[in-house]
């Protein structure tokens, strides 16, 4: 890993609580932080009941909430506007995201546009500076993967363009989050799947990324500690309580660690699918994590090996570089069991597929994310890299 920096700035919500149970709390918290809220959420969070507790446990602090329920995908800007403009009707002086990661990176949004004016994609590569502080915001994911809950950044879809915009300033920053295991139980298993790979490429990727520091490393290992060795028993039994706190715990790490330290080149070539192929955002990165790592196995072999020691029960001694065979071979172990199929599996169409290649590899690059992986591809490699997630065995 090459590492030029000597300093580093560390950020991280304002307020974290964890725990099961931890979901009864945000009143308490909320009280602190306005007087009238905005649950940004979805319809399976209100099915589920989510929606109505947490006006149920607002209520109780006297606090008055609307629901905005209007995330039905991956957030895109339209969702932005749409909140944002029920924020403004409603008169709403805080926000509380419940639901995964969509909910929560639209609730981000909001909260920085309510307050800062202009359109959401203004805010990519720090072209516009949130300067005025946002409307407070309160996290609560209901799945152990994005780890949105923990950072600076939002990923939304320009409708027009057909671009996930990836944006990253420290005004996007949740005020408090709220990371209650218990609210993960209800996670059927392809979701668990999805979402906790994303959780587990956040920590890699953390770990492996040129930007990588100290701090950013302890999370990272933590989070690559839990997620190895308990991902597959929340996915196989889903009431595990034990299990889906470890997740819970190792995704905010994640989230806490690629938030200091960025994502590489997995997250890079994943949006662009995404935006193109709605194809989910953890789908896609479990898809690529182990064609990206056999890329990039030759320049990050040392980190490789840390990795492949989580996964590694056995006394006998290995190898680095059988360790760091040992990470890929098992991820894709992991892959097969939980049922992760490549992108011709999932349904994309061979000839659109090839033919959206080239902006992919565009938006990849444009995004920045690739720029920080151990091996930097060229377009030529990032192109060959396309070609073979298509038909990718595991």
């Amino acid at each position: 890993m090459i590492q030029t920096k000597t300093s580093f700035t560390v950020h991280s919500p304002g307020t974290i609580v964890y725990g099961r149970d931890s979901f009864e709390e945000v009143g308490e918290y909320a009280k602190k932080l306005g007087t009238k809220a905005l649950i940004i959420s979805d319809p399976i969070m209100d099915s589920l009941g989510f929606v109505k507790q947490c006006r149920s446990l607002l209520n109780t602090y006297g606090i008055e909430a609307v629901p905005y329920l209007g995330v039905v995908t991956e957030p895109d800007d339209t969702y932005v506007k749409e909140g944002l403009h029920l924020l403004q009707q409603e008169g709403c002086d805080v926000i509380i995201s419940v639901g995964g990661g969509s909910c929560i990176d639209t609730a981000k949004a909001i909260a920085v546009v309510a307050t800062n004016g202009g359109y959401i994609g203004d805010y990519m590569k720090r072209a516009k500076m949130a300067e005025q502080v946002p409307i407070p915001h309160i996290a609560i994911p209901t799945t152990a993967g994005t780890g949105s809950e923990a950072t600076d950044a939002t990923v939304i879809t320009n409708t027009k363009s057909e671009v996930k915009m990836m944006i990253k300033q420290p005004a996007f920053m949740p005020t408090v989050a709220i990371v209650d295991p218990i609210l993960t139980i209800t996670s059927p298993p392809a979701i668990t799947a999805a979402t906790g790979i994303d959780a587990l490429s956040h920590a890699i990727e953390s770990y492996l990324s040129r930007l990588a520091h100290p701090y950013s490393n302890v999370l990272a290992l933590s989070a690559m500690d839990l997620i190895v060795h308990n991902i597959l028993r929340v996915y196989e039994q889903g009431d595990d309580v034990d299990a889906r706190e470890a997740m819970s715990l190792g995704s905010m790490q994640a989230g806490l660690s690629f938030s200091n330290a960025s994502v590489a080149l997995v997250h890079g070539m994943s949006r662009p699918i995404g935006a193109l192929f709605h194809v989910p955002h953890g789908i896609s990165n479990a898809m690529l994590l182990p064609v990206v790592l056999e890329f990039s196995k030759e320049a990050c072999i040392d980190r490789l090996a840390v990795l492949g020691q989580f996964f590694h029960e056995k006394n006998e001694t290995l190898s680095q570089e059988d360790l760091a065979q040992l990470a890929i071979s098992s991820i894709k172990e992991m892959c097969k069991r939980m049922n992760i199929g490549n992108l011709k599996q999932w349904g994309i169409e061979e000839g659109a597929y090839y033919k959206a290649i080239p902006k992919m590899v565009e938006d990849a690059i444009a995004s920045g994310s690739p720029s920080n992986n151990p091996k930097i591809p060229t377009k030529e490699e990032l192109m060959e890299l396309y070609h073979t997630a298509y038909t990718y065995e595991f």
